[in-house]
């Protein structure tokens, strides 16, 4: 491929929510006809990536990801929340335990696997040689994208030992006036809402889907979730944005 030819390419969009199985979704998103255990498949219909909490909290048994690999269709794509264990408990320390441990089982996704976000914890400030050193011990076939929950980190060393790695700078609205950083040559976004609650107005969705229908042009791709999940606008908001989007494409 030549190199225009790759200047050329266009990025690959891929939006869903954090977390599909909430019981306020079901007459909301869900229709009331469906069992709960027919929602994954009503999700899977609207949406090619879902991103997945409860890997965070606590890491599920080995079966439980072949389970959600079987019940993927062709080209769908699970986002996994790094173990808390790693983030918060270990402070990034000892890499290797944290990630190995996590890696044994994710990696049963196989192609399913999509971006590893780490989220780092508030109130805890910069140690970007911490980071440094976890970014390396993190296999590279793998997308890695790091949520910074405190402003302390946002500055040019953190972004620099992100660019190094390879790994996105998570873009979320939970901090206030958040730097729209690209470290990659893709990137991963988090829309919040106000306390997991709210819907984002027509205006706001429409704006930010000129922003990724920009950075779909330069040839980036986009994975975008909504964890807003109260009175399921989490779904709706997805939907609304991706349609914004393919209207400014």
């Amino acid at each position: 491929m030549s190199e225009a030819t790759q200047r050329k390419r266009q990025g690959r969009l891929r939006i869903g929510t954090s977390g599909y199985q909430y019981r306020h979704w079901k007459g909301r998103f869900y229709p009331d006809e469906l069992t709960q255990n027919e929602w994954f498949g009503h999700y899977a219909e609207q949406f090619d990536t879902v991103e997945i909490n409860n890997t965070f909290y606590s890491l599920p048994q080995a079966d439980t990801f072949e389970k959600w690999k079987k019940a993927a269709p062709a080209g769908f794509e699970y986002a996994l929340k790094f173990s808390r264990y790693g983030s918060h408990m270990k402070r990034l320390k000892d890499p290797e335990q944290s990630l190995g441990a996590f890696l044994e089982v994710a990696q049963r996704l196989g192609d399913c696997l999509g971006p590893i976000l780490v989220q780092l914890p508030p109130n805890w400030k910069a140690r970007p040689e911490r980071l440094d050193a976890f970014l390396a011990e993190a296999p590279k076939q793998y997308r890695w994208t790091v949520e910074l929950r405190d402003p302390d980190w946002l500055n040019d060393e953190v972004y620099d030992v992100l660019r190094r790695h390879g790994a996105a700078l998570c873009l979320h609205d939970m901090l206030e006036r958040h730097p729209r950083v690209f470290t990659a040559d893709w990137t991963y976004l988090r829309f919040h809402g106000k306390q997991y609650a709210g819907s984002y107005s027509r205006q706001y969705l429409v704006a930010e889907a000129k922003r990724i229908a920009e950075l779909l042009h330069e040839g980036r791709d986009v994975y975008a979730y909504f964890n807003n999940d109260q009175k399921a606008h989490a779904p709706h908001n997805a939907l609304d944005l991706r349609r914004f989007v393919n209207d400014k494409q």
